[in-house]
């Protein structure tokens, strides 16, 4: 029995509706007709036959057929009860392991979120892990029930137990994905994807500080998270983000109803920048996108960025990032992207050149070949380049198309290089699709060494495109018809692949493994990330920082060197000479005319810096009287 149940009398009020137990009242009287769910049956069948790309990948790597238990599931769905029904449904997409592929619950589920008011976060006390009470909803006061208790017990169950339980019922890639995910949905559950708490509320049996025993019951509440700002419509077929998104729907659902119950301060700045745009040196004009500051550690100060979402318009992203670079130490840089679910896969790509001299070769999507994949290269110009390789399918028996880039590559090089000092990637098993992209480009390209609080990342590789989308989409004769009750599907339509010396290999299932491993202490998550930050301080600290500064004036240019011992300098695209520096100053003349200059500075014969300036035309003279 418990000692007490939990009231939330006095806490803030994110928008609760109701708890599970009355919302389950509510929609038991709003059940699919047989019709409805016959026509989800079949658009199921339809999206994981002729477009879902890793279906012949989650076949083999799990044992899975979800054709067959689609099939099964239409001689079988009139003597369901309609929670039996989305359970079924549910828990074949969960089979994929595949979180870019989601069966999303019709209303009134879709916008909902169940959830508990408190955050549980794991820690190494060693080897071991531990779970501790991290964050409390804003207001919630309890007598023993804080923010830094240990939980031990999830309904009788051992939590670490209980934990693995849940995981299983997770789609990650990977068990390290799976696992977070698990720990995740143990207190936040979007209803639109996951399978409802079973139970109505929970018995938490948790340790104070002071070794004090405690049980409490909490019952499930049931809220409306609001929608990211800045994202991304995924179903409007005419915005070349929305084509280009990688996102992990679930981890973002999860993401914002964290912040709504968490971090008041938090959605506070989100409003203001909603309201005034225009960011300060302290601030950023993209919160909910972007957090940065300074960093004190053992090994040196250095900048610090988190990036929690790529769900953003690219260029918007990219030159926000850029600004905040130069309000960061130039002697180092920590990029933090644990927990990001995804988002744009241009965003994430075209960041890449910021933080290296070297092109940026983006990662290739491909096509399952069906039919349908054949029609829709055919129908839409953007995806042409695709078409002869799927139709080629038909002679050479190819299970993929040939792969090709988002966007052409000099996309994703225009502004080149701006941050040269040395620059650390932290990673987790949450990081998922863009995030995963975006660290495999990051490795691919040899940026700098990744630091992993986790064995591997959420592993997911691919394009994902909503059954909305797709019926924009298709050709007029196909297959995708409109769904009842705002119920929709999310696929993955084209698999990523990796360049460089793992050219070829793919995401999905892989992932991105870091160089180094830390793992997360109690000081980390009660706190700042305070020793995290410190085993990224001391990665950053080993590295050599370059120097790469210029300015531009009339008739020259003046370059200022650290680190570099030659500099090549091109004019619009044409070599204009190369000298040996040493650190300092360096006067270079420019013709005029020259519109764009690339400086590429070298170090023992290997790349290290590079700049691009764009040089402003002269103001036109007055004209005469």
């Amino acid at each position: 029995m418990a000692d007490d149940v939990a009231d939330l009398t006095g806490a803030d009020d994110p928008g609760i509706e109701s708890t599970l137990a009355r919302f389950r009242e509510a929609v038991s009287a709003e059940p699919l007709t047989p019709e409805e769910r016959r026509t989800i049956i079949t658009q199921a069948l339809a999206l994981l036959d002729q477009a879902y790309v890793h279906l012949p990948l989650k076949r083999a790597m799990h044992a899975i057929d979800p054709i067959q238990r689609l099939r099964l599931l239409r001689y079988r769905y009139e003597r369901m009860s309609d929670r039996r029904f989305h359970d079924e449904m549910i828990s074949v997409f969960m089979s994929l392991r595949d979180l870019h592929t989601n069966y999303i619950l019709p209303d009134p589920y879709r916008t909902r979120t169940a959830f508990l008011p408190f955050l549980v976060e794991e820690y190494y006390d060693g080897d071991t892990p531990a779970y501790v009470v991290t964050k409390l909803l804003a207001g919630f006061k309890h007598r023993h029930f804080k923010a830094g208790v240990t939980v031990h017990h999830w309904n009788g169950i051992a939590f670490e137990r209980a934990v693995d339980i849940n995981a299983d019922e997770q789609a990650g890639s990977n068990e390290a994905a799976r696992h977070a995910q698990g720990l995740d949905a143990m207190t936040i559950r979007p209803l639109s994807m996951s399978l409802p708490p079973d139970e109505d509320w929970v018995v938490i049996g948790y340790r104070t500080p002071y070794g004090e025993e405690h049980q409490t019951r909490f019952d499930w509440q049931i809220f409306q998270p609001k929608a990211a700002p800045q994202g991304v419509n995924p179903d409007d077929a005419g915005d070349a983000a929305a084509r280009a998104l990688g996102v992990n729907a679930k981890g973002e659902a999860v993401r914002r109803a964290k912040k709504a119950l968490f971090a008041r301060a938090a959605m506070e700045a989100e409003a203001r920048a909603v309201s005034s745009p225009t960011a300060a040196d302290t601030t950023t004009s993209l919160p909910d996108v972007l957090s940065f500051r300074t960093v004190a550690t053992p090994s040196g100060t250095f900048g610090y960025v988190r990036i929690w979402t790529f769900d953003v318009d690219p260029d918007t992203f990219v030159t926000e990032f850029v600004r905040i670079l130069g309000l960061l130490p130039l002697n180092g840089l920590i990029v933090d992207v644990r927990s990001n679910g995804g988002g744009v896969i241009t965003a994430g790509e075209k960041l890449l050149q910021v933080l290296t001299p070297k092109a940026i070769d983006p990662c290739r999507l491909s096509f399952i070949n069906t039919p349908f994949t054949l029609a829709l290269a055919q129908f839409n110009d953007f995806l042409r380049e695709w078409a002869p390789s799927i139709a080629q399918a038909v002679e050479t028996g190819a299970s993929y198309s040939y792969g090709f880039p988002a966007e052409p590559a000099a996309e994703y090089n225009r502004l080149g290089q701006q941050y040269c000092g040395p620059v650390v990637l932290v990673t987790d098993a949450l990081c998922y699709s863009t995030t995963d992209i975006f660290a495999a480009g990051y490795q691919d390209h040899a940026i700098g060494p990744i630091l992993g609080v986790a064995g591997n990342t959420g592993a997911g590789g691919a394009n994902v495109v909503t059954h909305k989308q797709l019926r924009q989409l298709e050709a007029d004769d196909g297959p995708f018809q409109p769904l009842p009750k705002n119920a929709n599907f999310r696929v993955a339509i084209r698999r990523t692949t990796r360049v460089g010396e793992r050219s070829g290999v793919p995401l999905e299932d892989l992932g991105v493994v870091p160089d180094h491993l830390h793992r997360m202490t109690r000081e980390d998550v009660v706190g700042s990330n305070a020793d995290l930050i410190a085993a990224a301080g001391a990665l950053l600290a080993a590295a050599p920082v370059r120097g790469l500064a210029a300015t531009v004036t009339a008739g020259s240019v003046t370059v200022t060197t650290a680190s570099v011992s030659r500099l090549d300098i091109t004019f619009d695209g044409r070599p204009f000479g190369s000298m040996d520096v040493t650190d300092g100053a360096h006067g270079i003349s420019v013709a005029d005319g020259v519109e764009v200059i690339d400086l590429r500075g070298y170090d023992e014969g290997e790349l290290v810096a590079a700049r691009r300036l764009t040089v402003s035309a002269p103001a036109p003279a007055p004209a005469s009287p």
